[in-house]
C-alpha cells in the first residue's frame, strides 16, 4: 500500500511516501480502507521527534481517518465489510489501509463527505472530553476558546453554541475573527489588537466565563485564573507557549476553580470507546441535522503531506487540513 512514512526528525520535508505491507486486523480490529485523513498539531510534534507513538502503534503519523471497511478480525461485529466510518486511531492514518480498534469507529454521518468525516474524530472527541466531560460546560454557561479558528478552536465554538452556551474565541486578524462569529461565537477577540482578558470581563459585567480551553499554557496561566467565574474550569488540552508557570493558589482556592486537562492518544481503546458513543449519541444528532459540520480550510494527495504540514505550521489555516488517499 501506499503510505508516508517519517525518514527522521525535522521539518516537513522528512514526511515521505513509500510503500508498505498492509496491516492485518487484530482481534476487535477493523482494517479501513481509507478515503481521507486528518492533519493535526500531534502529526508536527511527532514528526519532530516529540511526540512518540503509545507502545504498538503503528510510526505512521496520522490520528483520524475516514474510508470503508475492507476486513474485519475476530470479535469485531459491529460494521459489516463496506461499511462507510471515521475513526479515531493511535497512528497510521497517513496510509491507504489502516487497521484500528472496532470500538475507536463511528459510521460516516449523514450527509457528510470522507473528507469531512475525516476531520471529526481527533479534534472533536478532543472537544467532547475536554469542554463537556472534564470542564462539564452546560446550557447556559459561558466558555472561552483560545484558537478559536483552528481544528480544535472551529469544533469547540460550534459544540459549545449548538448545545445553548455563550461562546467567545480569540483568532488572529479580522477575517478569522469573523468566521469564528460565524460559526457561533458571540464575540470573537483578535489577539493581535486586543486583550482578551479585558474583553471578556466587559462582556460579562466583570464576572468571567465558567470554562477555558486552553491550547497556549504557560505564560497566560494567570490571566486565565482571573477571568474564570466563581466554580470556572480551566482545561488544557495543548501547551503552545510553554508546559511551566508559577500557579497562585490563593485565586484557585478563592474561585473555587478547577485547573485539569488531558491528552488524548495514549487512552486505551476502551476509553477512546466510551468518549466515541457519547459522541454518536449527543454529537451525531447535530452533524445529521446541519447544525454543526466541520470546517475544512485545504485537502492535499497524500503523497503531498508535506506541504499539508507547511500549511499547518504556516498558521493561515481557518478549520482542519486533510489528505486525500483515494477519491469518491
Amino acid at each position: 500500500m501506499r503510505a508516508v512514512v517519517i525518514s527522521r526528525p525535522g521539518g516537513p520535508e522528512v514526511l515521505v511516501p513509500t510503500r508498505r505491507p498492509v496491516p492485518i486486523p487484530g482481534p476487535g480490529e477493523i482494517l479501513l480502507a481509507v478515503h481521507a485523513a486528518g492533519v493535526n498539531r500531534p502529526d508536527v510534534h511527532q514528526r519532530e521527534g516529540r511526540y512518540p507513538p503509545p507502545p504498538g502503534a503503528s510510526d505512521l503519523p496520522g490520528l483520524e481517518v475516514a474510508g470503508t471497511v475492507a476486513a474485519r478480525g475476530e470479535g469485531a461485529h459491529r460494521f459489516e465489510v463496506g461499511a462507510e466510518v471515521c475513526a479515531l486511531v493511535a497512528g497510521g492514518g497517513y496510509a491507504e489501509y489502516c487497521a484500528l480498534p472496532e470500538v475507536q469507529a463511528l459510521p460516516l454521518p449523514r450527509g457528510l463527505t470522507f473528507v469531512e468525516a475525516a476531520a471529526i474524530p481527533e479534534t472533536f472527541f478532543t472537544v467532547w472530553t475536554n469542554v463537556f466531560e472534564r470542564g462539564g460546560l452546560t446550557a447556559g454557561e459561558s466558555i472561552l476558546v483560545q484558537g478559536g479558528s483552528g481544528g480544535i478552536g472551529t469544533a469547540a465554538i460550534q459544540l459549545a453554541s449548538a448545545r445553548g452556551a455563550r461562546v467567545f474565541a480569540t483568532a488572529a486578524g479580522a477575517e478569522k475573527c469573523r468566521i469564528c462569529e460565524q460559526l457561533g461565537a458571540e464575540r470573537a477577540i483578535d489577539h493581535r489588537t486586543e486583550a482578551y482578558d479585558e474583553v471578556v470581563l466587559e462582556a460579562t459585567g466583570g464576572r468571567g466565563v465558567d470554562v477555558i480551553l486552553d491550547i497556549l499554557g504557560g505564560p497566560h496561566l494567570a490571566r486565565h485564573l482571573a477571568i474564570l467565574a466563581p466554580e470556572g474550569r480551566l482545561v488544557l488540552v495543548s501547551l503552545l507557549e510553554g508546559r511551566e508557570e508559577t500557579l497562585d493558589l490563593w485565586t484557585l482556592m478563592a474561585k473555587r476553580l478547577t485547573l485539569t486537562g488531558s491528552t488524548l492518544r495514549p487512552r486505551s481503546p476502551a476509553e477512546k470507546g466510551a468518549i466515541a458513543r457519547a459522541l454518536e449519541a449527543e454529537v451525531w444528532p447535530l452533524f445529521e441535522s446541519g447544525r454543526v459540520r466541520p470546517r475544512i480550510d485545504a485537502t492535499f494527495p497524500l503523497e503531498d503531506a508535506a506541504e499539508a504540514h507547511r500549511r499547518l505550521e504556516s498558521r493561515r489555516h481557518v478549520g482542519k487540513i486533510a489528505l486525500i488517499v483515494r477519491e469518491g
